[in-house]
């Protein structure tokens, strides 16, 4: 199996400036970039994706909730067509920095609550893959949630994910703070060799579920994310 690294980068705002996106250039395949609404302004954006095509990664979209204040955090009530269009619209403002960049289009990866809602949700998943069509490209998901079985039901290629930097429950979701937080990286390291070699991760409750993925995710906006990637591509290196 080979296993990618991602992370999710450009989320600054103007002179504010947040994660470690250039030293983790080097040390990824490929980056979700945020597309204006969670985080991120025009200049920067192109900033991000210019710095992306020198290092030679991947670029795909990472389309948020309209809550910069929350990060896009906090839960909304929205419709499948409200889905749709926030999604296509950032999906297209990166698209058109791509293209002043002669880049491709990667994938699309939903940032914070919208990935975990339209994780639970397969009518908003569906207006997730409308976009993904469009664009003829994969998503990238957690295993056995609506986003690979709308991906399936769609023939939507599905890149499934594992995380490192974040604890998992016994339902096999997320434990997402509020705000980031470092993660010791031989910590970061035995959960992605446990993942590599056992195919299980551990729960917040100690015991262990299987997981099954392609790519390993870390957070740029984390204070030790340069560390944990180096000790997760170690890892990947030598599995």
């Amino acid at each position: 199996m080979t296993v990618s690294i991602n992370s999710d980068i450009g989320e600054s705002y103007g002179i504010h400036s947040f994660g470690n996106d250039e030293a983790l250039l080097p040390l990824v395949d490929a980056v979700n970039v945020a597309c204006g609404f969670h985080a991120g302004d025009p200049v920067g954006i192109h900033q991000t994706v210019a710095a992306a095509a020198t290092a030679g990664v991947a670029v795909g979209a990472h389309p948020g909730l309209p809550d910069p204040v929350g990060f896009g955090r906090r839960e909304m009530a929205l419709t499948a067509e409200e889905v749709r269009d926030l999604v296509l619209y950032q999906v297209g403002a990166l698209r058109a920095f791509l293209d002043a960049e002669g880049l491709a289009l990667s994938h699309v990866k939903p940032h914070g609550s919208l990935y975990g809602m339209v994780g639970r949700s397969e009518e908003l998943m569906d207006a997730v893959c409308d976009v993904a069509v469009r664009y003829e490209v994969p998503v990238y998901g957690m295993v056995g949630t609506a986003h690979e079985r709308v991906a399936a039901r769609r023939g939507v290629p599905f890149v499934a994910e594992f995380y490192v930097d974040l604890g998992y429950r016994e339902d096999g979701s997320l434990v997402i703070a509020r705000r980031p937080h470092a993660t010791p990286p031989d910590l970061a390291a035995r959960r992605a060799r446990l993942a590599l070699t056992e195919g299980v991760a551990e729960t917040d409750s100690g015991t262990r579920i299987p997981v099954r993925f392609e790519s390993i995710c870390v957070h740029s906006d984390t204070p030790n994310a340069v560390e944990v990637a180096t000790a997760v591509r170690g890892v990947v290196s030598t599995n």
